[in-house]
């Protein structure tokens, strides 16, 4: 354990004669062990399994299940570092059982430990972070810190491989702190490398490379040569993301030699990859080429799918930048296969969208190489595929979960459950917000701390209600719909724009049921530049009619409609935005077919998607004839302040024709809702009357005041009703989006502060709904995380989860005063019969021709997101 491993040996082979003399076999197999994990320490791997096959034969002959358990640990662990994981799975999987048998905990955690790495190796990071929670429990439970460590440093890895870099950086910090307390040199020098690896994926090279100067060292000092050629591949690749390629290929030929001699072909196959982008990036693109074909076949060999998908883009690059797009799209292709594949083991919702938001970039080649197909051989059907790409790079979580929709055929306790942890998150956030808490530094960590807790909790149970339904094995989940699939989707009356923004390409694709057109667009930080500045604008003014906010209105619809105005015929515009894109209203882009500035909603009905694909998955879940019986539910006015004049009696100092407030007390960011900054919003009870006059009162049923609460918003009596509008207050956690959602009261007529005050997205997702629209006539409802490759991950999908066939939602803090004119207009449409997409461009309109409240900024925040039809 010194290092000294020729010492060790020469004491083993002394010891062990004598053994045998004296007839001591449990010892013999102790010993041969033993000298099995010395050659495996040098390198030796096969003089290893060779010992570790003897000493295995005598624990078994002698009846020692704990030495058995511990040789085929040991076994299994050889076949891990040579690569074969399937192997080293069936040898962990035969100890695991012998070391609960005999109850030898610290073993259960060392292998649990094991069967992650495994899994994690092959791509599986979904079970990789069960085996190591599982582990890592065992390990605190036993006060095993090296341990927790070793365990901490590997999950820290799970998410650094997901893109999850803040993450990882907590994980690894936690490790490396009690690496250093228990003095282990070889765990503190791996950690303190992927420290490195996270700072120089986050672009801070001098951070990284201390962190590098300090593991190289100590890699050294305990004879770790896989460690030292991990750290030396690591200080390769800064150089080579900072332009010197000589000095990079000098570190990575330091560190083949030892990778090679420590046996890692695994780390073989990465080093091997490097030098390929290396020689890439200095042009010679036939010796990129030999290495990257040494590579490939040892990532297939070790079975690590993830750097075979990895080695097969860096092909499609270098024959892309070669010309030969046929040979590029094969490995493309090859790919994303192996990515779709690995995309399949997460069941867990949220590592599948942080998994493929890791691997958009894939997909942004494989459209780019399409389109530039299409443009080398026109007619040939690549712009249809590159159309089916886009389908297959959206939204597709969200489609996953319409399709699975299921509470049935779950333990009733399990539910109950969902409920108490959601109530004590409630409990949770309402400390987080109390002025004596934020003061308190040691106590807002605290609190902070365990609202993860119990947010991870949450997860991992929401996990489980999904997939212990008796309904979840028979899923088949659908696959993104082709060209043709996508126009039955669409009518006569429809025009699909949808957008696909790439770093160095964008593009869109017009289509309706008989004709398809592709353009190419500005690249995505272009365009996101003239969002941003479109956004910015409505919000800055009241008023278009200036020309410098005119020409800043204008700019944007240049940029992403202008190429297809001679297309714009049709009296209905769906969109599937991408990127920042679908945080601006489409509603309020200038017409491109006009000289002026003219809002598109003008002449044209708007409706977003968050992908065809989406939109078809709901209409097949829907369409089971049922129909809500009744017409209309209002929940409005709610009490948010202990000083409100509904509880104190006393009158409002201010003037209500005058009051004019913000439905938001957040700004886009996660901060916790202050609840004594809430103000009372007259015009959502205005709102709410003017439209109730509209429907019978026995069709409808409506909440105000103390009555606007959790138990109203999650009756199971509101799937009655066809209609639902949620007037209030509203919050968005870019974050953590199940904390995203809408303000109830905060007191019922006692004055008594109510445990559930807020219906949250993961309330959400627990309501039944009949509804044909959902309204949250609130703020920044329709914004969420906006995840690459997923979409804005927000209250939109958990009602459609939900049951709502389309909902109305707003982009940005909503004027009180102006909404309670807008939404009567809406109401009274939809309730008189007309499509929903019909109803908001008339509302809209009507604002847009009045003098008062022609500022997009007052009518264009509200879009209409789902079903047309």
């Amino acid at each position: 354990s010194l290092g000294d491993k020729q010492q060790a040996l020469k004491f083993y082979n002394q010891s062990f004669p004598l053994k045998i003399e004296v007839g001591d076999k449990e010892g013999q197999a102790i010993i041969l062990s033993n000298i099995g994990a010395v050659y495996n320490d040098l390198g030796d791997k096969q003089q290893a399994l060779k010992f570790y096959n003897q000493s295995l034969s005598l624990s078994i002959e002698v009846g020692d299940k704990a030495q058995q358990a511990t040789t085929l640990s040991n076994i299994g662990l050889v076949y891990d570092e040579l690569g074969d994981k399937q192997q080293a799975l069936k040898f962990y999987n035969q100890s695991l059982p012998l070391r609960i048998k005999v109850g030898d905990e610290a073993g259960q955690a060392t292998i649990l430990n094991n069967i992650g790495r495994v899994y994690s190796y092959l791509g599986d990071k979904e079970q990789a972070l069960k085996f190591y929670n599982q582990s890592l429990r065992l390990k605190i439970e036993l006060g095993d810190e090296a341990g927790q460590a070793k365990t901490l440093n590997d999950i820290g890895l799970v998410y650094s491989d997901l893109g999850e870099k803040q993450q990882a950086l907590k994980f690894y910090n936690q490790s490396l702190s009690l690496s250093i307390e228990v003095g282990d040199k070889a765990q503190q020098a791996t950690t303190l490398n992927n420290i490195g690896s996270v700072y120089s994926s986050l672009g801070d090279n001098q951070q990284a490379v201390k962190f590098y100067n300090q593991s190289l060292p100590l890699t050294i000092e305990v004879g770790d040569k896989a460690g030292q050629a991990k750290t030396l591949n690591n200080i390769g690749r800064l150089y080579s993301d900072l332009g010197d390629k000589q000095q990079a290929l000098k570190f990575f030929n330091q560190s083949l030699p030892l990778s090679v001699e420590a046996g890692d072909k695994a780390g073989q196959a990465t080093i091997l990859n490097n030098i390929g982008g290396v020689y890439s990036d200095l042009g010679d693109k036939q010796q990129a080429l030999k290495f990257y074909n040494q590579s490939l076949p040892l990532s297939v060999e070790v079975d690590d799918k993830a750097l075979q998908a990895n080695t097969l883009l860096s092909v499609a690059v270098l024959e892309h930048d070669r010309g030969n797009l046929e040979a590029s799209l094969k490995q493309i292709q090859a790919a994303i296969e192996i990515i779709e594949n690995l995309r399949k083991t997460y069941t867990d919702k949220d590592l599948r969208i942080i998994y493929f938001a890791s691997v958009q970039n894939y997909y942004e080649l494989y459209i780019n190489l399409l389109m530039q197909l299409e443009k080398k051989y026109p007619h040939q059907g690549y712009d249809a595929l590159a159309l089916n790409a886009s389908e297959r790079s959206h939204a597709r979580t969200l489609v996953d979960l319409l399709k699975e929709a299921i509470r049935k055929g779950v333990d009733p306790k399990l539910f109950a459950e969902e409920q108490l942890l959601l109530g004590k998150i409630d409990a949770v956030q309402k400390r987080l917000q109390e002025p004596s808490i934020s003061n308190d530094e040691a106590r807002l960590e605290k609190f902070k701390q365990e609202n993860e807790n119990l947010l991870n909790q949450y997860r991992e149970l929401v996990d489980k209600i999904r997939t212990t339904s008796s309904q979840y094995a028979d899923i088949k989940y659908p696959e993104p719909l082709n060209l043709k699939q996508i126009q039955q989707q669409l009518d006569k009356d429809t025009l699909l724009l949808e957008y696909s923004l790439g770093a160095d390409h964008s593009y869109l694709w017009a289509v309706t049921p008989d004709s398809l057109y592709t353009y190419e667009l500005s690249k995505s930080s272009e365009i996101e530049f003239a969002a941003k500045d479109f956004n910015n604008t409505i919000a800055d003014s009241l008023s278009v009619s200036e020309p410098a906010k005119a020409r800043k209105l204008i700019k944007l619809s240049q940029m992403i409609l202008a190429p297809v105005a001679d297309k714009l015929g049709k009296k209905r515009l769906a969109i599937v935005a991408d990127g920042t894109l679908q945080t601006i209203p489409f509603t309020a882009l200038a017409d491109p077919t006009n000289k002026i500035y003219q809002p598109l909603m003008v002449n044209h009905e708007i409706v977003n998607l968050p992908s065809v694909t989406a939109i078809a998955t709901q209409r097949q879940r829907l369409n089971n004839g049922y129909k809500a019986p009744k017409t209309l539910a209002v929940l409005a006015d709610p009490v948010f302040e202990a000083s409100d004049s509904r509880l104190t009696g006393k009158e409002p100092t201010y003037n209500v024709s005058e009051f004019n407030l913000n439905r938001s007390s957040l700004q886009r960011a996660s901060k916790n809702l202050k609840r004594n900054g809430l103000e009372r919003l007259i015009g959502t009870r205005t709102e709410a009357e003017e439209i109730l006059k509209f429907v019978p009162a026995q069709e409808t049923i409506h909440a105000y005041d103390f009555d606007a609460n959790y138990n109203f918003v999650t009756n199971p009596e509101l799937k009655q009703y066809r209609f639902l509008l949620f007037a209030t207050h509203g919050f968005v956690d870019t974050i953590n989006p199940e904390f995203s959602g809408i303000v109830l009261s905060q007191f019922d007529k006692q004055g008594k502060s109510i445990d559930r005050g807020y219906l949250r997205l993961g309330d959400i997702f627990n309501l039944d709904l009949g509804a044909e629209l959902v309204v949250l006539s609130a703020c920044e409802t329709g914004l969420g995380k906006n995840v690459k490759g997923e979409g804005l991950v927000g209250l939109t999908r958990g009602l459609m989860y939900a049951g709502s066939k389309r909902v109305v939602v707003s982009l940005w803090s909503i004027d009180d005063k102006g909404t309670s004119k807008l939404m009567p207009i809406f109401y009274k449409a939809v309730l008189t019969g007309k499509l929903p997409t019909v109803a908001l461009r008339e509302a809209q309109l009507q604002l847009w021709q009045s003098q008062e409240w022609q500022s997009p900024y007052y009518w264009a925040a509200f879009t209409l997101q789902g079903d047309w039809k």
